[in-house]
């Protein structure tokens, strides 16, 4: 037992030794040449079998291009790709048309990633929790380090006071569409 606990132990270290990329030839781990190409991470893997992940169902809904775009802009894209499990609360294009005029604009631009980050960040957990297990004062810390508010309103779940509108599970979690922007204190 002793001695296959030890290989195991070998195996591991020699697979993550291999991972190194100083060891690897200079083609693969050099930089991208030019500003147009981007390096990839995991959400630049191709898989039309598996279930859809959080990003690949958000961007597949005509509802959240804006969602999407914000994602992408604020460079969150591989983030969510990863194996999470994510409980994302997912405002409608709708929902970022009640903001101010200018509001979505204003966050997309370079300067304001942080800010960007920071609202996104808030509509993410770290975890799944499927809307049947929604209960009253249920809270949940976000990725961005605040706080929503689980409820229900006349059966139906609720973030913050908002209403669940439609659950899609995905490979790496749940999205729980919402119509409005929660936004951090």
């Amino acid at each position: 037992m002793k001695s296959l606990h030890v290989a195991l132990i070998a195996i591991a270290l020699g697979l993550l030794t291999s991972c190194n990329t100083e060891s690897q030839p200079e083609s693969v781990a050099a930089a991208p040449d030019t500003e147009t190409e981007q390096a990839a991470g995991q959400s630049a893997v191709a898989d039309d079998q598996s279930q859809q992940n959080v990003v690949q169902v958000a961007a597949g809904s005509k509802d959240h291009s804006t969602l999407v775009a914000a994602v992408k802009a604020a460079g969150l894209v591989d983030a969510l790709t990863n194996a999470g499990p994510f409980t994302v609360f997912a405002p409608t294009n709708a929902a970022f048309d009640k903001l101010p005029a200018g509001t979505v604009d204003g966050l997309l631009k370079p300067e304001s990633r942080s800010d960007l980050r920071n609202i996104l960040q808030y509509h993410v957990y770290v975890g799944v929790i499927p809307a049947e297990r929604f209960d009253n004062d249920m809270t949940l810390g976000q990725v961005n380090g605040g706080r929503v508010k689980l409820g229900l309103e006349d059966g139906q779940p609720t973030v913050n006071g908002v209403k669940i509108i439609a659950s899609i599970p995905a490979s790496n979690g749940i999205i729980h569409v919402i119509d409005q922007v929660l936004l951090p204190e």
